[in-house]
């Protein structure tokens, strides 16, 4: 039996998704800026797909801007930030994902731009009066702050930072990869600047997402080269990632509710079958339902002289999981976010991601295998 637990990573695609993809790539080969018949065509098929995306997250199809996924989209917004609306400070956290810690980095350097990472409490929370007290420095500000955290899975408030920056005018991107499709969205009542999604983290292509871009937000064009996307993002677009990328959207909320309850009773299994085989485990980050993205859960095992043995005695036994400690190889410098909450690095951390998938099956046979390890192995 193999399973697969490292949904946060990326998920399987939908059959659903596949099938509109390919009868996309059979139906629709023409380029959506040609103004011939087929051209014509791709471009409704493209333009139907944006108008549905801003029906689910309740926003203007003016307001999307189709990208390769998360990534571009989080350097897209940041570097919009700092040169197009004359950020010249950054207000951030040690454990947002690479997408917007390396950008920062970069930009800022660049652009001599002031950074500032917020305090957070070992479970990884933000001090929202400790963000007052920095919003009411009268410097323009970008506060980027990721709407649950890939690894350890406490969310941020976003109504309630939103309303922080605009109450003193700063600007407000959220990474919300994590969180697309697996949470409803009302852009009209979050009053936010940007947000992000990668169509892959919930059952879609890799390859696709999008940029939201608040309409009140004016910003330059990130890709030159072409009049895609309103100007903004030169390049033919990925006709048939898009197309999956709105069916995966789709399919999330058709069932979001019920994808929901599902999954957290998952989550909640392990979390209690756990707690009876080892009395001194711990989890990094929220495990409460409504301070934690359910499809994640980080788990800090007991202490071993063979830690580094856990995660691939684990793929050698079919359970694909991610893992959150030190590399004793010296390959890999081990997790900036439990380095961030000052996580116990000594111990086994271990990442488990679920999705709509994942069955309670899959989840006691990978139970059933640590305990074997541990018992007959890790001694």
């Amino acid at each position: 039996m193999r399973v697969y637990l490292d949904n946060a990573a990326t998920t399987p695609v939908a059959p659903e998704v596949i099938e509109a993809m390919v009868s996309t790539l059979k139906d629709n080969f023409g380029n959506p800026s040609s103004t011939h018949y087929y051209g014509r065509q791709a471009k409704a098929v493209l333009e139907t797909a944006r108008r549905s995306i801003a029906k689910h997250i309740n926003c203007q199809s003016s307001e999307l801007i189709f990208t390769s996924g998360g990534t571009e989209a989080d350097n897209m917004a940041i570097q919009a930030a700092v040169e197009d609306l004359g950020v010249k400070r950054i207000i951030t956290t040690a454990i947002e994902h690479h997408a917007v810690g390396h950008t920062i980095e970069a930009i800022g350097h660049k652009n001599s731009i002031e950074i500032i990472n917020l305090t957070l409490d070992k479970k990884g929370n933000i001090n929202l009066d400790e963000l007052r007290t920095l919003l009411t420095k009268d410097i323009k500000t970008l506060v980027t702050l990721m709407h649950a955290n890939n690894e350890i899975s406490t969310l941020t408030p976003l109504k309630e930072v939103s309303l922080l920056c605009r109450e003193f005018g700063a600007y407000f991107h959220s990474d919300t990869v994590q969180t697309m499709g697996h949470y409803p969205f009302d852009l009209a009542a979050l009053d936010i600047d940007f947000i992000t999604c990668a169509a892959h983290k919930f059952h879609g292509p890799k390859g696709t997402g999008f940029l939201y871009v608040n309409k009140n937000t004016k910003i330059a064009p990130f890709i030159h080269g072409g009049s895609q996307e309103r100007g903004m993002r030169g390049g033919t677009e990925n006709l048939a990632g898009i197309v999956g990328l709105v069916t995966a959207l789709d399919l999330a909320n058709q069932d979001i509710e019920a994808h929901q309850k599902h999954v957290q009773g998952i989550k909640t299994h392990m979390i209690n079958e756990l707690r009876e085989i080892f009395p001194d485990i711990s989890f990094h980050g929220e495990i409460e339902e409504d301070k934690s993205l359910y499809t994640v859960l980080n788990v800090c095992f007991p202490k071993t002289d063979k830690s580094a043995m856990l995660l691939f005695t684990l793929d050698l036994k079919g359970v694909a999981v991610s893992g959150g400690s030190a590399c004793t190889s010296g390959a890999a410098k081990g997790s900036h976010v439990l380095e961030g909450i000052d996580a116990d690095m000594t111990k086994p951390n271990v990442r488990f991601s679920f999705s709509r998938y994942t069955t309670l099956q899959e989840v006691d046979f990978a139970i059933e295998q640590i305990k074997v390890i541990y018992d007959r192995i890790l001694v």
